[in-house]
């Protein structure tokens, strides 16, 4: 297969329509090309290099034995359909990219669960709800992200209400902000998962936020090529 890796992406029937052109125009920016999904639509991972489970939309406690809270916006069959994504593309080998709930899902799909309320879990973290970046957290030294990103404090943007709480299998944490809440993970063998809380796709002007889309499209490169996915983002991320 030649040509630029296929991207499957998937988004939220509410808004999708607006951020998967956002998506799409980053991930062709670092070489890919994007592939809308969803529910109702068809999802056959054959057809694809990498994946992106997008944001929108809480997940249900009942995929990890959690308590419903009232302000819950729920779409089961988004639920189930990037569940079985995430797992099926694990087991395959498929490089992962998540985005807010994508990082959520990634985490809840490898085994961990979620803060329903994040902030009346961490009361010490900066309440942000904005595409624009003005939330400030640090990415942990040694991890992958902070080779692809660098380790300077990084201002996002932040428009969540969950977030990570116990971790899945072989995902470590790659950032928090300065409550303590969990604000990337990354999972530490291949294939590559990188789970952020916020939205690169509304900061394509940054380079920091591109360069996740790049370390994606790289993965998806290394499976194609049938070599080892962590050390081609490795080589991508170097100076």
């Amino acid at each position: 297969m030649s040509g630029r890796p296929q991207i499957a992406v998937t988004v939220s029937a509410r808004s999708g329509w607006r951020i998967f052109p956002l998506v799409a125009l980053n991930l062709w920016l670092a070489g890919g090309r994007a592939r809308r999904w969803g529910a109702g639509r068809s999802a056959d991972l054959e057809e694809v290099d990498g994946l992106i489970i997008g944001g929108g939309d809480d997940i249900s406690p009942d995929l990890y034995d959690g308590q419903i809270v009232t302000s819950a916006r729920l779409d089961p069959a988004r639920d189930a359909l990037e569940r079985a994504l995430v797992e099926a593309a694990i087991a395959r080998g498929i490089p992962v990219l998540g985005i807010c709930r994508g990082a959520q899902m990634i985490n809840v799909a490898l085994g961990g669960n979620l803060h329903q309320d994040a902030y009346g879990t961490y009361t010490a973290s900066d309440r942000r709800w904005t595409i624009l970046p003005k939330k400030r957290i640090a990415v942990e030294p040694g991890t992958r992200l902070a080779e692809i990103a660098g380790t300077a404090p990084m201002k996002v943007n932040a428009l969540h209400s969950q977030a990570v709480d116990r971790l899945g299998a072989d995902l470590v944490v790659a950032a928090r902000d300065r409550g303590g809440m969990i604000q990337a993970v990354e999972r530490i063998r291949d294939p590559f998962a990188l789970g952020v809380q916020w939205h690169p796709e509304h900061l394509p002007y940054a380079r920091r936020q591109r360069a996740l889309f790049a370390a994606l499209v790289a993965a998806a490169r290394a499976r194609r090529a049938d070599v080892a996915q962590l050390s081609a983002v490795d080589v991508m991320a170097r100076p």
